[in-house]
């Protein structure tokens, strides 16, 4: 388990992120028009997960459209946004925002996706959400690149996940 904040105070999550060069563990999520999203569907893709609480936080929100923003032109990379808010959050942001270049996943139907990566948080304010994590998956399935940012208040470094790219 990993030990966050939130706002200085100590949150803890239900485990580790994947180890790099390890297999990343495979998952299905809600898309936005309540279709499956398994990591499957990627193949021979690099894969980018933004994992965060939930959209309707400017930090979370800030980073969708971050990685919208730098996802654009890039044929071989897909970017996952991923929290547990409902499909119908995702979309009215995405409609709202503009955001095309993104896919959007809930995963208010899969509860293994969070103790697989590791990211659920088992304690605090926002207890059952996940963590704000970037994990980066080359086009074999293979973790590249992990970040678990120490406060959830943070952005995550994005330079450092596409530098994996």
């Amino acid at each position: 388990m990993a030990t966050i904040t939130l706002k200085g105070n100590p949150v803890t999550t239900s485990g580790t992120l994947p180890a790099k060069g390890t297999k990343a563990p495979s998952f299905s999520l809600v898309k936005s028009d309540l279709t499956l999203f398994s990591l499957s569907d990627a193949a021979g893709k690099n894969v980018i997960l933004n994992i965060f609480p939930s959209l309707d936080t400017s930090v979370c929100a800030a980073s969708v459209r971050k990685f919208n923003e730098l996802a654009a032109g890039r044929t071989d990379t897909l970017v996952l946004a991923i929290s547990k808010d409902l499909p119908f959050a995702h979309s009215r942001f995405c409609s709202t925002e503009g955001i095309k270049n993104v896919i959007t996943l809930s995963g208010f139907r899969d509860h293994d996706f969070g103790k697989a990566y590791g990211v659920d948080m088992t304690d605090g304010p926002l207890s059952g959400l996940y963590s704000r994590c970037v994990v980066v998956i080359d086009k074999n399935g293979i973790v590249k690149y992990t970040e678990q940012v120490p406060e959830i208040a943070q952005e995550p470094d994005y330079e450092k996940a596409l530098a994996e790219l």
